[in-house]
């Protein structure tokens, strides 16, 4: 999901970086200071997350979580995000500086798109249907990143374009895995310690 250095049109990185700031200031903005720490165990999730890799013969894909931090964090997933992503490209070299706007768009927007359309299900009274909508929420985000990223490809112009189909194609398996783990680990977080999906404070308004 990384996209790296050189492989998008100047337009497309310009277009990129403006609305990760957007998304960035009003995550800030609407970030909730006490729960700092939750913003960074996720932010550090989403760093591990991209060495869980998975195989598929022709090439390789890796976990993002962008749906459970979506579901988690709503726009604080900018910032959080964005400070992962600095970091594995500071570490690691993954994806680049130039392309950070962007990347952090790609994965931040759909785990803030996932956090509307699925935080009324995670929820609900019943652990199922909790679960149930943890796992369309894991999914949504990585089919949503993907469309993405193959969108911000495509743009860049036609040479791309095969690589876009690629994108979409390759990362089918990370949505059911993603939908998978980020629905059972909504049931689990539910039962330990729902306070780090801000469920206990929603339970308690109700």
């Amino acid at each position: 999901m990384h996209i790296v250095d050189g492989a998008l049109s100047l337009p497309v990185l310009a277009g990129g970086a403006a609305l990760a700031l957007g998304g960035v200031a009003i995550g800030l903005k609407k970030m909730d200071y006490d729960h700092l720490p939750q913003v960074g165990v996720l932010s550090a999730a989403f760093f591990i997350a991209s060495y869980i890799h998975l195989p598929l013969g022709f090439s390789s894909v890796h976990l993002i979580l962008n749906g459970l931090i979506g579901l988690a964090l709503g726009w604080a997933a900018f910032p959080a995000l964005l400070v992962a992503l600095i970091l594995q490209a500071v570490f690691f070299g993954f994806g680049g500086f130039l392309v950070l706007g962007v990347n952090t768009f790609n994965i931040a927007l759909p785990a803030v798109l996932v956090f509307y359309l699925c935080r009324g299900g995670i929820i609900a009274a019943s652990p199922k249907v909790a679960a149930l909508w943890g796992a369309l929420g894991g999914a949504s985000a990585i089919a949503l990143t993907t469309i993405l990223v193959a969108a911000s490809l495509a743009l860049s112009g036609e040479a791309f374009v095969l690589a876009a189909k690629a994108t979409l194609i390759a990362h089918i398996p990370v949505m059911l895995v993603e939908g998978f783990v980020t629905g059972a680990a909504v049931l689990l977080i539910r039962q330990v310690k729902p306070e780090f999906l801000n469920i206990s404070e929603e339970w308690d308004h109700d």
